[in-house]
């Protein structure tokens, strides 16, 4: 009876937990609440307060599932029938519970750091609080060693209160790097993207990437956390409470009004280039079907006739990931009498336009095996293919599998004629014509905020994603993914152009903004059409690179340096304890 008392008062903790994990969803596209962010942490941090060990990582796990498993809804969205639709619904799952790992180990290490000196005893004194009590059962609610713990958090000094919470918003960020980067990285859903349409504060990104703008949200929130605690146990105690929160909402004052300055003072381009960018919107389902390949075709070309026939002439024609049936240096079947290749550049030559469009391509190997690329080209007006960029970051069962090189039957997974093979670096498109040079990175490759500044030179004009996301239909992938794209902006300086199957096809300018979001007349984001945008472009001096394009993710790396420093020292302090009371 014991036993199922203790459980009963956990369970408050885990439905905290799992509000804190909602709230977290709720701050992102299309919710967009974006104030929630700066709460949900101190939730969760609240939930586990007073417990040590695996009952404080379980309730992290708890509420980053609830988290994941509602912020990557659209994964069960993929139009894959049975008998794998239960492959689909297995994969949300585990990625789900692979992502919760993090908040897990957050959770669990922040208050391993925490310098409660009582925390030792609080399983202990929660017991003691349901034994001896000879309170009925609904009086259980609240769990004894919550409450010890949030009240020995206010008994803290001032100063080890502020450092705690310090080293809890580093610890998040170090995880945040293991994120986007272990097992090839997965860096969707980083918190700092929740604040994506707050410009003042994303421009911290310059300096420190995204990651600063999650240091910030867990900073405050960890405060927030100590700072309600100071509110319930000394409620008189007015300044003391505040003074908790003083030192967060400075710097996130100052940095807003830093911020603020930069968004309204960034020059503008000395001149601009017009591009087309057409989104065909072509399901999922359709790409697949061999038998609809030039029906696809044929509509993308029609937009593209559209687009380069509206008013003054576009300089460049963009397709997006996916556009393409066939493999496009390789393919020798005739569709409508010519082959891919001759489609594509007859039109670029036809219509005196600079092109980039994704399309697959192949490598045949000696060994009589093929390699297969997820690619992208740069097509003359001349109709001369001049570059070609090949996908370095692949997506996990969608374009190749683990282990398949040792388990052959795994290939069978993925939707297309064999597992991608990734490409070697990054590649510039240059237009000479034009004086303008950018590079393309495929699909989720620019939700990494260190692989995108690898693409960026002295002499880049632009980037440009192009991506294919119908594979979530119509759903808030498209929005969390352009949200992303949103910082790798602001960190490189530089303006970002998106063109996608399926939406979201827009422009980013390198402060953030979002420009040319929905089509004319229409707020539907989804639909086929295409879209005449003005990018501003360099000159002969390009754009000033910012500390982050320069030196990367030092504040992140400083962060993961700072939470080993503080899991040592608490180590060594808990050792030392141990053996005095030994």
């Amino acid at each position: 009876m014991k036993w199922v008392k203790l459980q009963r008062n956990e369970v408050q903790r885990y439905r905290l937990a799992l509000v804190a994990g909602v709230f977290l969803t709720l701050s992102f596209p299309k919710f967009e609440i974006a104030g929630l962010a700066w709460i949900a942490p101190g939730l969760l941090l609240a939930s586990a307060a007073g417990l040590r060990g695996g009952p404080v990582f379980r309730i992290g796990f708890v509420g980053g599932l609830s988290y994941h498993l509602t912020v990557l809804y659209w994964l069960l969205l993929i139009p894959i029938g049975l008998p794998l639709k239960p492959v689909v619904v297995l994969g949300w799952i585990a990625l789900s519970a692979y992502l919760a790992l993090f908040q897990g180990v957050w959770l669990w290490l922040g208050w391993k750091i925490c310098p409660l000196e009582r925390l030792e005893r609080l399983p202990a004194i929660a017991s003691e609080g349901i034994t001896q009590s000879n309170r009925s059962e609904e009086a259980h609610i609240v769990d004894p060693g919550l409450i010890d713990s949030l009240q020995a958090l206010a008994s803290l000094s001032w100063s080890r209160r502020v450092l705690w919470s310090l080293l809890v918003a580093a610890i998040w960020v170090g995880l945040e790097m293991v994120q986007a980067r272990f097992l090839t990285g997965f860096p969707w859903g980083l918190l700092g993207v929740s604040q994506y349409q707050m410009l003042p504060l994303t421009q911290i990104a310059t300096i420190t990437g995204v990651y600063g703008v999650s240091f910030l949200l867990i900073w405050f929130s960890a405060s927030l956390c100590c700072a309600g605690a100071l509110f319930l146990f000394k409620p008189a105690a007015r300044r003391t409470w505040m003074a908790d929160l003083f030192i967060p909402v400075l710097v996130v004052a100052m940095i807003f009004a830093g911020g603020l300055h930069r968004v309204m003072n960034t020059a503008a381009g000395p001149r601009k280039i017009r591009a087309a960018l057409i989104q065909p919107s072509v399901p999922q389902t359709m790409i697949w079907d061999e038998k609809e390949s030039m029906p696809r075709f044929h509509q993308v070309l029609e937009w593209s006739e559209k687009a380069l026939a509206e008013g003054s002439k576009p300089d460049l024609l963009v397709w997006p990931e996916a556009a393409v049936p066939g493999f496009f240096l390789w393919e020798t079947n005739l569709y409508d009498g010519k082959m891919i290749y001759d489609w594509i550049t007859g039109f670029a030559r036809d219509h005196r336009v600079w092109m980039v469009t994704g399309a697959d391509d192949a490598d045949p190997l000696a060994n009589g095996q093929i390699n297969y690329y997820n690619s992208s080209f740069l097509i003359n007006p001349g109709g001369e293919v001049l570059a070609k960029y090949r996908k370095r970051r692949l997506v996990i069962f969608g374009e190749y599998v683990p282990f398949s090189r040792w388990l052959p039957f795994l290939s069978k997974m993925v939707q297309s004629e064999g597992e991608f093979t990734p490409g070697n670096e990054p590649v510039a498109f240059r237009l000479n014509s034009l004086n303008v040079v950018t590079s393309v990175l495929i699909c989720f490759e620019d939700v990494f905020p260190h692989l995108t500044r690898e693409y960026v030179q002295p002499d880049t004009d632009f980037l440009l994603n192009l991506t294919n996301n119908g594979w979530s239909g119509e759903s808030a992938a498209q929005w969390q993914h352009t949200a992303s794209a949103v910082f790798r902006a602001t960190e490189n300086n530089l303006p970002l152009l998106r063109c996608a199957n399926t939406g979201l096809t827009c422009w980013v300018d390198r402060r953030g903004q979002m420009h040319n979001v929905y089509f004319s007349n229409s707020n539907d984001v989804y639909k086929a059409g295409y879209k005449i945008v003005s990018i501003p472009v360099g000159s002969s001096g390009k754009y000033i690179p910012t500390f982050y394009r320069q030196y990367g993710d030092l504040f992140g790396w400083l962060c993961c340096a700072g939470s080993l420093v503080a899991l040592i020292v608490s180590q060594i302090k808990t050792r030392k304890t141990r053996r005095a009371t030994v």
